[in-house]
């Protein structure tokens, strides 16, 4: 990526989803909820450089290929949502064989390679995949930061404990995108 900026990296987990799952429907629904924050911050981290990385399940197809794991995802109930929050051509795209971002992946290696000091997570679920990688993240001693309006979970109450737990446990700078956006990017 051009002229990106070398301290911050947004990463978007798991936005790609055909929510086929027990509780899916429930998870889409609080999904579609943070559609509107999580472009509005992609677009911002854009015009700002800062590189934007999906890291997403496969869902057994074991293929980096965003477009044949967008095509197996898209249905009606994701729709809206993969209309606003498909990878752009100069979007990092990786998959991942777990709930971290950072579990068997080249994520680590990316973002070294981009000079990356500071995360932003968002994504879903909140409590499991952002979570799990917010903790991979602060192990290899990233600084992080976690907008409360670009997080989703099937559980409000989990989402809210995920929060606390990445805030308090994590270090993490949790605060609405908009807050993040002007103060420290």
């Amino acid at each position: 990526m051009k002229d990106s900026n070398p301290k911050y990296a947004l990463l978007i987990i798991d936005i790609i989803n055909p929510f086929d799952f027990e509780h899916g429907a429930v998870l889409a629904g609080h999904t579609a909820r943070i559609v509107q924050p999580l472009s509005r911050l992609k677009q911002q981290c854009k015009e700002k450089n800062i590189p934007v990385i999906y890291i997403n399940d496969h869902y057994n197809l074991w293929q980096a290929n965003l477009e044949t794991i967008y095509q197996k995802c898209l249905n009606d109930q994701n729709e809206m949502i993969l209309s606003h929050l498909k990878p752009g051509p100069d979007d990092y795209f990786l998959i991942k064989p777990k709930h971290s971002a950072f579990y068997g992946t080249a994520l680590n290696t990316l973002l070294y390679h981009l000079g990356v000091k500071s995360l932003i997570l968002t994504g879903i679920a909140g409590n499991i995949c952002v979570l799990f990688s917010a903790n991979d993240a602060y192990m290899r001693e990233y600084t992080l930061f976690i907008p409360s309006d670009c997080l989703a979970s099937v559980a409000e109450e989990d989402n809210r404990y995920a929060l606390r737990m990445m805030e308090n446990v994590l270090q993490a700078n949790v605060q609405e995108s908009k807050i993040i956006l002007e103060q420290y990017l």
